[in-house]
């Protein structure tokens, strides 16, 4: 119990406290539950997208499951994807670049690549029909999943919650993690297996480019590994139709 609820209280923003006696490596033990997070997260988010869809316009309607879907994580990992856009984008030596990531500031990256993702978001779910609105959970548990295998890539600062879930997390959660989001895109058939396939090479893209940059991974880039694998899987699903 505690490790679910660590994981729940650090990747969203519903009412389940963290463990009041916090240890190093909390973050990593607890990332076997990441998927599980990730998939109560996306069916909150289908539920306010199939509702509003039924009294709504389309556009409204995914506007709104949007806002949901961000207000469950606090905008944790966009937060993380900014940071990101700003320093890794940037013309400078690896140290630059993680001491612009660190700065709480959006800069003019940050900005560009929030917008983007946010609008590539909108757009896949405004197209989503309920016969492929359950991207959205693949989406959401996948996203998660991927964590756990960037943890393998060394951390590009000793310090921080990239090298706190290091620390803490065991090879095996790998294995154990991928069976929710992979079974999950089993079930959803030949759209499903597709978007698992895009969704894996997009998270192998970005851990490459941040091993590049940076040497490592940060939890910021951790963050943005998951923006990016959610938008892949809906827009897979959107262009599969």
């Amino acid at each position: 119990m505690r490790n679910i609820r660590t994981a729940f209280g650090l990747l969203t923003t519903l009412r389940i406290r963290l463990p009041d006696d916090w240890q190093p490596g909390d973050s990593g033990r607890a990332s076997v539950w990441y998927p599980l997070v990730g998939l109560v997260i996306g069916a909150l988010t289908w539920l306010a997208w199939r509702g509003c869809t039924v009294v709504l316009p389309t556009f409204v309607a995914a506007a709104l499951a949007l806002i949901v879907w961000v207000a469950l994580t606090g905008g944790l990992h966009l937060d993380g994807l900014a940071d990101c856009c700003d320093g890794l984008f940037v013309s400078a030596s690896r140290e630059r670049r993680l001491e612009i990531m660190r700065d709480p500031h959006v800069g003019a990256f940050g900005a560009i690549g929030l917008s983007l993702i946010l609008l590539l978001k909108l757009a896949a779910l405004a197209s989503l029909t309920p016969a492929t609105s359950l991207a959205i959970l693949l989406a959401a548990s996948l996203s998660r999943w991927c964590i756990l295998p960037a943890a393998l890539l060394p951390a590009a600062r000793p310090d921080g919650l990239g090298a706190d879930f290091a620390s803490g997390f065991q090879r095996s959660s790998i294995i154990v993690g991928a069976l929710l989001p992979f079974g999950l895109a089993a079930a959803l058939g030949l759209h499903g297996l597709s978007a698992a396939l895009a969704g894996l090479a997009v998270a192998a893209s970005v851990l490459l480019f941040a091993r590049a940059r940076i040497g490592g991974v940060t939890g910021d880039v951790f963050g943005m590994l998951v923006e990016s694998v959610e938008a892949a899987v809906l827009l897979t699903f959107v262009s599969t139709l």
